[in-house]
């Protein structure tokens, strides 16, 4: 990517950089041209060009160890020379753009063109208009008038139209902009740490611009491109830039190019800031891609941008696998995907979430039935009709009656498409985003902040949650409160004066030197509170160990800085232990090191005794040790830290890149046990998750003993009850057969028990969640929530099917990795998440009670009313009006009912429970009948009822009848109550509770009920409504109030008595098409390699199904508010352990579709289950054994 290709793009930006270039010793394009070299080059060009990086931090007017003045006018200047840290956004779609995709739907421009053929043919008047000869209902009441209103009709339909198009297009567009709120609010929590006038400060990654000094740890993401200058041990991932998945390993004089967008393993450093926003080699891959907009909008917009560092570590990766760009992205709407461009939304395989898929199906299906109803209502008038005008009555067809027929088959057809219109149920996938979107905005309020819509929903199935220990289930305030030192075991902080001198200055020295310097322990911020801990709560709890011993590690620090450090060991997953490297004033070095005890103690073989001398230490006494000093403090739930050195000769100088003989021979200084109180709300929610029938699991570096004290004090464990704690190894042990490989049977025999997972390394994470999704063992696929902290849990959080982020522990890694971040890393959100997940579940049943009622009855009234009366009784615009309540309203106030406690008193629904039980089939069906019964009488004998003309067998265009409007109003006052009915679904009686809680469903029924009365009364001809009298009114009510009786009876009848019911909407095995099919046989691949490849085959896939994805997104498009809800991101969750699929991309794994309905195919392990159309075919698995397919090793599913 040379200079060259982006020379356009900067060409306007060159011409204000050449004035100031002169400020700095560098322009901007130098700097850029600089930052696209790697390794060596790198380095030779520095040195030819610069000498060093001294020089650029000079040039750049910057100190590397001071970093900026930070004054506001120079940071500006900054700004205004080399940019800003951040990408444009997409610009959002405008308000007509989305009303122009709401037009878009079938069912609507059928009915617009219909209403414009309407109006066309009212203003015609043929030359035979009078002539008496032409249609039998032609010659009824018609006059002057009323042939000049002929237009109305076609008017009220358009109107109504445009209405549904409006409230459609709004509904999007506010959708859209809460996500960018959410956008811009997780992009400002994002925040990195610099050095500005020699203090290290944390700011938003907007505000960091070029010749910053920043400083970079573990599990950070790279917000800008920068220099190399000082660290250690600095690995880096930059699979996101070069899909090369090895790690890289940083240093000045061999490769000290540091890439925006690009994780930081392990390690620490610092990096001076070249190249930021549009410039980094992150934002020049953003904007190839266009997706920076034109460089003249990007100017005028500068000032309205919000910052989009985190956009820019997602355009590169687009460039080269398209996948990792899904993962960094935070929440580029995730499900507003209708900002991103097209060919991204196509190019990832959308994944639908289970609701969304039984959506789907259930759609489709209620919207084939009512094309089947609505073709069969034409056709039967319109053969009724010639039938009776040209065969009974033999008239003959009279070139001048044609447009009156024409207008007669119109107005047939308009009837036709109203029933349609009804069937199809356009509000599911409104009420679905209405009520994530509702949910997503309260949930914020519980700290839960939803990246993927569909997490919340999906944590309502859950039926699992692996846990971590640390800072979730506890506070993360570590604190030492017991230590073992000088051969004495105290139960308490020891008195300084008890301990000796030289003990007493090692140990200092050892904590001090040997954690990471950026933590700290700072003074209080209230008066009162605790002392505040920046940094590794670990080192904070040794820290705050000296302070308590009266002792001073700032002055330890300022006597060795950072810098004169000779080499650092930095903690990592597999050392589980840090040691740093200082050089002593004889030219000898020492060694400090610290890490778990147990580990540490193996590599001791002396320790410090009560005067300060080492004496030796034996395999024997650390057993000792183990069961008197370490096994107690475990058991009390403390975590265990050994402290220890070694003395280095300085000539000949040790191998450091030796690990192994490095670390050994080590002498232990103290053995400290470090407390972190158990949460005070945990316990309660944890028992409320029990109760609720989700299992809680712990999963946790610490040793056995504290993390079973732990879970015991959670209610995790409860003593006496039959479990499993297993440790790492053990676990291992135990799920490999002899070649080392994972079988599912195994892990099968162990999750059900396993409560605590103990000393487990990341893989063991992922591997137990793994087992627990791909299990066959329950009924029910299980559904399994992670949290994770670390940049190892990545894994874990991507595979499980709701990942929880830490919000204020978690690195960029685990939160990138995550569908939802925990801003209070408090377990007890977790449950709120589960209750808003369940909610939106409830939220969508209740409205499909109500919505399938109303279908199922003004599907029913048009077309057997037609069929008798060759006219529907409810008119076109009164079914649009009808369909507006029962569909946006209805779904705006059913599915913003706020949760209750009682959602976590049953039991998870599952992936296959059907959307609609028997209780709410007898429901729908119960008031269906009582609601058809009325309005058949009304129509029938309604007139000899309220004494007034008969509506039935109208002319065409004759005065609407108040016949027909008592009709339509009773129908509507019906939906009315009955919508209170629907507030309820598993059958309760009250049907009031907790009704004023929910104000939005209060103002809509008042809302609706008093449009109703100005239609009625003030309609007229449009609505075809004349004004009712009072009682009249009453009659309607009264009707109308008979539903909640009516509601009360249903209820009383057993839902057991009623087999014949059948459930409707559940998901069959079909459409759970097991993702992971495909990859058992590849499980044995590392997940390093695994990461690598994964971007290239979502690339294929991605491609390959582009084909399918659009036929899908066709047949299922019913408006633009489901695409907007089928429009999801597709994060590439599931898909971390696709790689056998490279083979064969296209196919999709079906070899499972067709296994028993009742147990899920053991892989049915996608994050979702991908949807495809139910119309593809499953292609026989070789060897025509369809239930099996290729994951044999897995069992297979059972054929049915």
């Amino acid at each position: 990517m040379g200079d060259m290709t982006n020379s356009d793009f900067y060409s306007k930006n060159q011409r204000n950089e050449s004035s100031h270039g002169g400020e700095f010793g560098c322009t901007m394009e130098e700097l850029r041209s600089l930052m696209e070299l790697r390794g060596t080059e790198a380095v030779v060009k520095i040195k030819e060009t610069y000498g060093d990086t001294d020089t650029i931090c000079r040039r750049l007017k910057t100190s590397p160890v001071e970093g900026l003045p930070g004054t506001a006018p120079d940071l500006e200047k900054r700004k205004q020379i080399f940019g800003q840290n951040f990408i444009p956004p997409k610009k959002p779609k405008t308000f007509l753009q989305l009303v122009w995709e709401a037009l878009q739907d079938v069912t609507l421009i059928i009915l617009e063109i219909a209403a414009i053929i309407s109006l066309g043919l009212s203003f015609y008047h043929p030359p035979g208009e009078n002539n008496e000869g032409c249609a039998t209902a032609q010659a009824g009441a018609e006059d002057e008038g009323e042939a000049e209103a002929g237009w109305i009709e076609g008017a009220a339909i358009l109107l109504s139209v445009i209405c549904v198009v409006l409230v459609t297009a709004f509904n999007d567009w506010s959708k859209e902009k809460q996500f960018r709120g959410l956008q811009s609010r997780i992009e400002q929590e994002q925040k990195f740490t610099v050095v500005r006038a020699g203090q290290v400060v944390q700011i938003p990654v907007a505000e960091i611009v070029v010749g910053d000094i920043a400083q970079v740890k573990y599990g950070d993401l790279l917000p800008a491109d920068g220099l190399f200058i000082q660290g250690n041990d600095l690995k880096i991932d930059e699979s996101s830039l070069t899909g090369e998945s090895d790690q890289v390993r940083k240093s000045v004089d061999k490769d000290p190019m540091l890439l925006s967008g690009t994780h930081v393993m392990e390690g620490s450093g610092r990096m001076v800031v070249t190249a930021v926003g549009v410039n980094s080699q992150t934002g020049i891959i953003f904007t190839l891609l266009g997706a920076g907009g034109e460089e003249e909008e990007k100017k005028d917009k500068k000032g309205k941008m919000q910052d989009g560092n985190v956009d820019a570590s997602q355009s590169k990766a687009k460039q080269q696998d398209g996948a990792a760009a899904m993962e960094m992205q935070p929440l580029k709407s995730a499900e507003g995907g209708d900002t991103d461009d097209k060919k991204k939304a196509s190019m990832h395989k959308k994944e639908k979430s289970v609701l969304q898929g039984k959506l789907t199906k259930l759609a489709v299906q209620i919207g084939k039935a009512g094309l089947v109803m609505s073709a069969i209502t034409v056709i039967i008038l319109v053969l009724y009709f010639t039938v009776d005008t040209f065969v009974v009555n033999q008239k003959p067809w009279l070139p001048e009656c044609t447009p009156v027929y024409v207008q007669y088959f119109v107005k047939f057809f308009i009837i036709g498409v109203t029933v349609l219109v009804v069937a199809v149920p356009e509000g599911l996938p409104l009420a679905v985003t209405i009520s994530l979107a509702y949910s997503v905005k309260k949930m914020m309020k519980d700290n839960n902040l939803v990246r993927h819509l569909d997490a919340c929903e999906t944590m309502g199935n859950a039926t699992a949650i692996c846990s971590d220990k640390t800072g979730t289930l506890t506070t993360n305030r570590m604190t030492v409160v017991q230590v073992y030192v000088g051969d004495v075991h105290y139960k308490e902080v020891p008195d300084p004066s008890s301990i000796n001198a030289k003990t007493m200055e090692l140990l200092v020295s050892a904590i001090a030197i040997n954690s990471a310097y950026t933590t700290k322990i700072l003074p209080p911020e209230k008066e009162g509170a605790l002392p505040k801990q920046v940094g590794n709560k670990t080192e904070c709890g040794l820290l705050g160990f000296v302070l308590d011993l009266k002792q001073d590690y700032e002055s330890v620090r300022s006597q060795m800085p950072e810098e004169k450090l000779y080499k650092v060991y930095t903690f990592n997953s597999v050392r589980k232990s840090m040691s740093t490297v200082i050089k002593l004033p004889d030219e000898s070095f020492r060694m400090y090191s610290k890490g778990a005890s147990e580990i540490v103690l193996k590599k001791c073989c002396k320790i410090l005794n009560g005067a300060g001398e080492p004496r030796v230490f034996r395999p024997r006494d650390r057993d000792e040790m183990v069961k008197k000093v370490i096994e107690p403090m475990a058991c009390d739930g403390l975590r265990t830290i050994c402290v220890a050195y070694r003395d280095l000769p300085g000539s000949p100088e040790p191998d450091w890149d030796n690990e192994n003989d490095i670390l050994n021979d080590l002498t232990c200084i103290c053995v400290v046990g470090i407390e972190d109180p158990v949460r005070p709300e945990v316990p309660e929610a944890i028992r409320k998750c029990q109760r609720a029938g989700i299992t809680v699991r712990m999963v946790t570096g610490d040793n056995i003993n504290t993390a079973r004290a732990i879970a015991i004090k959670c209610g995790i464990i409860h003593p006496g009850e039959d479990f499993l704690c297993l440790e790492g190894k053990e676990f291992n042990r135990r799920i490999r057969n002899e070649k080392g490989e994972i079988e599912q049977e195994r892990i099968d025999k162990i999750w059900p028990k396993l409560r605590v997972l103990a000393r487990s390394s990341p893989t063991d994470k992922h591997t137990l969640v793994k087992g627990i999704i791909d299990s066959t063992h329950t009924e029910q696929r299980q559904v399994v929530a992670v949290t994770g902290d670390g940049t190892n849990d990545g894994p874990a959080l991507k595979k499980a099917d709701v990942g929880f982020a830490m919000g204020i522990a978690g690195t960029d890694v685990a939160k990138e990795a995550s569908d939802i971040i925990l801003t209070d890393d408090n377990f007890s959100s977790i449950v709120k998440a589960v209750m808003w997940g369940r909610n939106v579940y409830d939220s969508i049943s209740k409205f499909l009670q109500f919505q399938l009622t109303v279908n199922v009855v003004a599907v029913i009234v048009a077309f057997t009313g037609a069929c008798i009366t060759q006219d529907s009784p409810l008119k076109a615009v009164q079914m649009l009006w009808v369909n507006l309540i029962m569909d946006t309203f209805a779904s705006l106030a059913l599915a913003t009912e706020p949760p209750t406690e009682s959602l976590l008193l049953r039991k998870p629904y599952g992936r296959n429970k059907p959307l609609i039980s028997r209780t709410m089939m007898k429901n729908i069906l119960g008031h269906a009948v009582y609601q058809l019964t009325l309005i058949f009488t009304l129509l029938f004998v309604g007139e000899k009822m309220f004494q007034i003309d008969s509506g039935r067998n109208a002319p065409l265009h004759s005065p609407p009848s108040e016949h027909y409007t008592i009709i339509f109003n009773t129908f509507v006052m019906m939906q009315l109550f009955n919508e209170i009915n629907a507030r309820k679904i598993h059958g309760e009686r009250n049907v009031f509770d907790g009704i004023f809680r929910n104000p939005i469903f209060c103002t809509i029924v008042l809302g609706t009920f008093t449009i109703q009365i100005v239609i009625v009364q003030f309609g007229g001809k449009p609505f075809s409504c004349s004004p009712l009298q009072l009682d009249q009114w009453l009659w309607c009510i009264f009707i109308g109030l008979g539903e909640l009786v009516w509601g009360q009876v249903i209820a009383t009848i057993p839902t057991s008595r009623l087999k014949f019911l059948k459930e409707a909407g559940r998901l069959t095995q079909k459409e759970e098409i097991p993702e992971e099919e495909l990859n058992e046989d590849v499980e044995e691949i590392d997940h390093a390699e695994r990461e690598l490849r994964r971007g290239q085959i979502l690339w294929f896939r991605g491609l390959n199904r582009i084909q399918t994805q659009i036929e899908v997104v066709n047949t299922f498009k019913s408006g633009a508010s489901f695409q907007g809800a089928l429009r999801r991101q597709s994060s590439v969750t599931s898909q971390s352990q696709d790689v056998a699929n490279l083979s064969s991309p296209s196919r999709v794994s079906l070899s499972n579709a067709l296994s028993s309905p009742t147990s899920l195919p053991p892989a049915a392990a996608g994050r979702e289950c991908e949807s495809l159309p139910p119309r593809v075919p499953p292609p026989p698995a070789p060897g025509g054994q369809e239930g099996r397919g290729r994951g044999a090793r897995d069992s297979g599913g059972r054929r049915s």
